[in-house]
């Protein structure tokens, strides 16, 4: 039986933690915009933004592996100009979980966005406030529950990538191993002592972070008598 190493665990965190940041500031105007908009080809763009959620994962990995290659225009652009690879190191995990994560963020946000009162983000607008300032000092602080649930949701969801992940990061040590890749390399070798252990921290972590939202959102829903 091999050792115990955190840093696939931490190597997960610190996916999830970049992944999450960039796709709030991606998620957050596209999710306000489609809350607002009665554009008719507003089914077009939902549909396209929660893609991932039913492409398998083999799927979506082979294409951003495509996209992302030193073969493809946005590759070789990256290599040419800045001299990197996107392809098997961290970089090119962060492109890899945003899309695969991307519908994660979308979602709650923009559920959140159209239980809003529409009267509230009415009377900012005419007392004066611009559509940002609505979205910031009306809208955000009076849906928490949902932005909350699409932060931590979105977290957890890139902690637990597997297929997208070793497609386009393969399992390099401290560049792209992550705990859900060295969990199929344990199995993969019958280590399933080590597989036992690492899965059980997983599905610990995994319990504790929906644990805290539902615990959360039932706080916030007695607050606020919903």
């Amino acid at each position: 039986m091999s050792e115990l190493d955190f840093e696939p665990f931490l190597l997960s965190f610190k996916l999830a933690g970049i992944t999450t940041l960039i796709l709030f500031l991606i998620a957050l105007p596209i999710s306000w915009w489609l809350s607002q908009t009665k554009w008719k080809f507003k089914p077009i763009v939902e549909a396209l933004t929660s893609l991932a959620i039913v492409l398998p994962p083999s799927v979506l990995g082979f294409y951003i592996l495509v996209a992302l290659s030193h073969n493809s225009p946005l590759g070789a652009f990256f290599e040419e100009t800045f001299g990197m690879k996107l392809v098997f190191n961290f970089t090119g995990l962060v492109i890899a979980s945003c899309f695969y994560s991307f519908p994660f963020m979308v979602q709650p946000l923009q559920s959140g966005f159209e239980s809003l009162d529409k009267n509230m983000l009415e009377a900012s607008y005419l007392a004066g406030k611009s559509k940002l300032q609505t979205l910031f000092y009306v809208a955000l602080p009076n849906m928490k529950p949902a932005l909350i649930t699409a932060i931590i949701i979105t977290f957890a969801h890139t902690v637990g990538e597997f297929g997208v992940v070793l497609m386009v990061g393969g399992s390099i040590p401290g560049e792209t191993k992550v705990a859900s890749v060295a969990i199929y390399e344990m199995v993969e070798v019958m280590d399933y002592s080590m597989a036992h252990i690492y899965s059980a921290i997983m599905v610990a972590l995994s319990f504790v972070v929906l644990l805290g939202v539902y615990i959360f959102n039932q706080s916030q829903s007695k607050k606020f008598g919903i």
